[in-house]
């Protein structure tokens, strides 16, 4: 079989990717009645002008081995209420609707945006910056379809 006959046989995805800056929080494992465990967080992304910051939140499930190991190493400094920021990149968001359990809005509908966490790109703690794994592949592939 020849390479483009291969390429050919490969699935094809559309990817919809994030990418900013944002506070890292509630990190934490995720045990379904069915499934495997897996590592969640939210991200607090920011926006708008540095004068006048907005926040978008996103819901976040940990995917790939070196998002994990950043998430991981981060979650002591999370759970110590220490200023947590990451630069990340957020794959496959959507909406997903909620109903409030507590609090002044007890009963109304709420919007959570949920995504998978694939990278993080930098990371600092209380301002300092912390190492964290750079791809293994030379340049990260930005493909389009079309």
């Amino acid at each position: 079989m020849s390479v483009s006959t291969q390429a050919s046989n490969q699935p094809s995805f559309f990817n919809l990717h994030v990418e900013g800056v944002g506070y890292l929080n509630r990190v934490r494992t995720i045990k379904p009645k069915k499934g495997q465990p897996f590592l969640a967080c939210h991200v607090a992304a920011l926006r708008g002008s540095d004068s006048d910051v907005s926040y978008t939140k996103f819901d976040c499930r940990v995917s790939g081995a070196d998002a994990q190991e950043v998430v991981r190493r981060l979650e002591a400094d999370v759970t110590a209420e220490k200023s947590v920021i990451i630069g990340f990149r957020i794959a496959d968001i959507y909406p997903e609707m909620f109903t409030f359990e507590k609090g002044d809005k007890k009963g109304q509908t709420g919007v959570a945006l949920k995504g998978r966490l694939l990278r993080i790109k930098f990371a600092k703690v209380n301002g300092e910056s912390i190492e964290v794994p750079q791809p293994t592949r030379a340049k990260e592939r930005e493909d389009v379809p079309f």
